[in-house]
Parts: C-alpha cells; structure tokens; sequence
C-alpha cells in the first residue's frame, strides 16, 4: 500500500487530487489534510510514500512544511511534490532546493499530475 498525504487548503482542489490519485489503482490510499498544521498532526500516524503539498496556505505553508519534513530524520526520506498556482522560477527552484522532487503548477491535467507521482514513486 502507498499511502499518500495530499496538503492543501482548498477542499475541492484536494477532493479532485484525491479522485485522480485513487485511479491509479487500488493500492493508493489518499489522506487529507486542509492545512500545514493538521499536516504535522496526521504525519506520525501513518508510513507514507508520498507529500503533496500546496504553497500557498494559511498557517504552516508548503515552503514551511517541506523544510520540516526534510530536517525531521524520521520523515526526511519522504518524497514530496509541490503543487501551486506560483509559476515563477524562482518558487520552482526554492521548492526543489528544500528538497521536494517535482513541482507541479495549477491548474494541471490528471495525466500530467498521476505521471508525476509514478515518477517520484519509482526513483
């Protein structure tokens, strides 16, 4: 089981995600949270393969969140996807240089979004 946390504020953003996540197949299993703050209270309580973290959110940010993950030793090894309305290089370049292993911009097509998970899944 692949056990993915999708981060991000806007509930019918997080509703699609986990749709096209779950047609990847049966072995994905698609946990929520609405912010950073609720991130950090779901991540201890499951193994997971995969973050997929908005930026722009109220609390704890994306940005925020991926710095804790990646300092944190027991969830550094998690690979996280960032996806966000920012498009500017500058944003892709911060968030890849903290760590994360794709960014992903809003909006996208299912097929461009579930080929970067296997991507990041498999490497």
């Amino acid at each position: 089981m692949k056990n993915i946390l999708v981060v991000e504020d806007s509930e019918s953003t997080r509703s699609m995600m986990r749709t096209i996540i779950e047609d990847l197949g049966e072995e994905y299993q698609v946990f929520e949270a609405g912010t950073g703050f609720e991130a950090l209270k779901i991540l201890p309580t499951e193994g997971f393969s995969l973050i997929i973290t908005d930026i722009n959110m109220p609390d704890i940010n994306g940005i925020e969140l991926i710095n804790f993950v990646k300092t944190t030793p027991q969830y550094k090894d998690i690979p996280m996807i960032i996806v966000s309305t920012e498009r500017s290089e500058e944003d892709k370049k911060r968030g890849l240089a903290l760590g994360a292993e794709a960014y992903i911009t809003k909006p996208f097509s299912p097929e461009d979004f579930q080929e970067k998970i296997r991507l990041v899944l498999s490497s």
